[in-house]
Formats: structure tokens, C-alpha cells, sequence
């Protein structure tokens, strides 16, 4: 299952050359992934009341070509591996068919101490689908 969530690229996601700024892909990514969690059913707000939140531990990217300003891309998000205690996914951005920013996300839950916990139960179920 591959998540789509669009995006517009407005001003201000520029930088002086007048193309995307490199740290706004990790924006799109992470909206993108937030819209996927929510639409599974995971409810952040009640994770974090338990005590528990999702804590990127590594994202791997590559920039393959740049976007402009209102420019209309899709972030696709895929499931790659969902183990006790992380999740990765592949995220890429595209410009049409032509994919222009690609990364591995590896994401896992901690406690309010700060240590990793394993994923809740009802969380794989959720992603497993």
C-alpha cells in the first residue's frame, strides 16, 4: 500500500535561486507521514496522552532534481519493513512521474523518559493493514 499526499510549493519553501530550500523535503516527508498515521487510525494525540511518541531515529535521502516555485508534487509513502520496535518507510517526492527527492525513514516510539518502547500492539496491526 502506497500513501499519496499532494503538495504545492509555495514562496517562502525557496531559497535564493528560486528553487526548494533542501531541508523543506523533510517538511513534505513529515506531513506526509503524519497524513498517513492519522488515515491508518493511529491517533498521536491519544499515543502521547499514553505516554508514547514517534521519534525518527535515521532518514537516508537523496536529492535527485529540484523543484520551483509552484511546482505541484505528490510525497508517496511505502511501508518497507514494521518490526517490535521501528518502522521504515520509503518516501519519495515526485514532480509528475519523474521522482525528484527519495528517503528512508526509520521511525520508533519512546516514553516520556526519552527511552524506545516497543510499538505498540495495536499500532502494527494498524500498519500491517
Amino acid at each position: 500500500m502506497t500513501h499519496k499526499f499532494p503538495v504545492r510549493v509555495y514562496y517562502e519553501d525557496t531559497d535564493m535561486g528560486g528553487i526548494v530550500y533542501h531541508a523543506n523535503y523533510l517538511r513534505y516527508i513529515e506531513r506526509a507521514r503524519s497524513d498517513w498515521v492519522r488515515q491508518l487510525g493511529n491517533d498521536q494525540n491519544a499515543m502521547r496522552d499514553a505516554g508514547i511518541v514517534w521519534v525518527v531515529r535515521r532518514i537516508e535521502a537523496d536529492y535527485l532534481a529540484t523543484a520551483k516555485f509552484e511546482d505541484e508534487l505528490m510525497v508517496e509513502t511505502t511501508l518497507r519493513e514494521l518490526s517490535g520496535v521501528r518502522l521504515t518507510m520509503d518516501q519519495v517526492v515526485r514532480r509528475g512521474d519523474t521522482p525528484i527527492f527519495t528517503a528512508a525513514v526509520t521511525a520508533v516510539c519512546m516514553n516520556a523518559a526519552g527511552r524506545p518502547v516497543r510499538l505498540p500492539a495495536e499500532i502494527r496491526a494498524l500498519m500491517k493493514g
